[in-house]
């Protein structure tokens, strides 16, 4: 780990945040900076790390770690512990992750063990590693999950896989650590305004290179469907920040809710998944996905 993090920390509230690169995780981030809080802002790259903190206030400290390395891990939360001097970590917004995809028959299985070792392996190291110091407030932890962890959709399953577990993974330790006071939030947002669009184009791309001839003859004419999906979804995306109140509100509201939907999108899912028996969801949701790409194309 690169140690960035400044030798004194102030009295104001604490907050861990990973994935603090981009999208969701630098907006949350830049937000909660803002309204007071002292962030450390989880990254994997000294010219990320050198990024937000030009956007930020001095009181923003980027800590640069990867989620899959263990080591690295425990070095940056011994090292904000000290920097907190035993004071409390207030929070801790497991944000970092990727999305991975392809038709389920030809997945590669070294990338779908990847998809889980960001997505879900690494949100449980960051959490083991920090627990003591959110006990000791108690402080929260607020997962950042997806609408995608309740409803699937084709060709995202290493993706839909990790966030349903990670919901799985939130209920558990929610139950387990109840007895310390700790809440624990998960926040499903739906199409939200980054740079993961740009990734999202260019995963389509990386799954047509990836299939043999076989895979583009069976999956082709839909995989070039999702291009248009993606087109319509970043043109109802909300912004960041809508995320980032969320998680304010999950880590600061006397009764936090168990979960937060964000986006209208979202809620729609949200709703079908509710209310339609599974055979009639999945008829619903491949009309939606048909109408999103006949949009894009207009």
């Amino acid at each position: 780990m690169t140690n960035n993090v400044e030798a004194t920390a102030g009295t104001a509230r604490a907050v861990m945040i990973t994935g603090a690169s981009t999208g969701i995780g630098r907006a949350c981030a830049l937000y909660l900076d803002r309204r007071g809080w002292r962030v450390f802002a989880g990254v994997r790259k000294q010219a990320d790390a050198d990024a937000i903190a030009k956007d930020a206030t001095p009181q923003l400290t980027p800590v640069t770690f990867d989620v899959t390395d263990e080591p690295s891990i425990k070095r940056a939360a011994e090292t904000i512990s000290k920097v907190l001097d035993d004071r409390p970590l207030n929070g801790l917004v497991n944000n970092a992750g990727i999305a991975l995809g392809g038709p389920v028959e030809f997945l590669s299985l070294s990338e779908f063990r990847r998809q889980l070792e960001v997505n879900l392996v690494g949100q449980l190291a960051v959490t083991q590693a920090f627990l003591p110091s959110i006990r000791r407030g108690p402080g929260r932890i607020v997962n950042i999950s997806s609408i995608g962890g309740r409803s699937a959709t084709p060709f995202l399953s290493p993706y839909n896989a990790s966030k349903y577990a990670l919901e799985a993974l939130s209920d558990c330790m929610r139950a387990e650590l109840k007895p310390w006071g700790i809440d624990v939030a998960i926040i499903e947002p739906g199409a939200i305004q980054s740079t993961i669009w740009d990734k999202a184009r260019n995963l389509v791309t990386d799954i047509t290179d990836a299939l043999p001839p076989e895979g583009i003859r069976l999956y082709g004419n839909e995989i070039e469907r999702m291009s248009k999906i993606i087109q319509t979804q970043e043109q109802i995306a909300v912004p960041a920040e809508r995320v980032a109140k969320a998680v304010e509100h999950a880590l600061t509201a006397s009764r936090p809710r168990i979960r937060y939907i964000v986006g209208a999108d979202a809620w729609a899912v949200a709703a079908m998944r509710w209310l339609l028996p599974d055979r009639i969801h999945d008829w619903a949701m491949d009309l939606v996905l048909r109408q999103m790409s006949a949009r894009s194309a207009r």
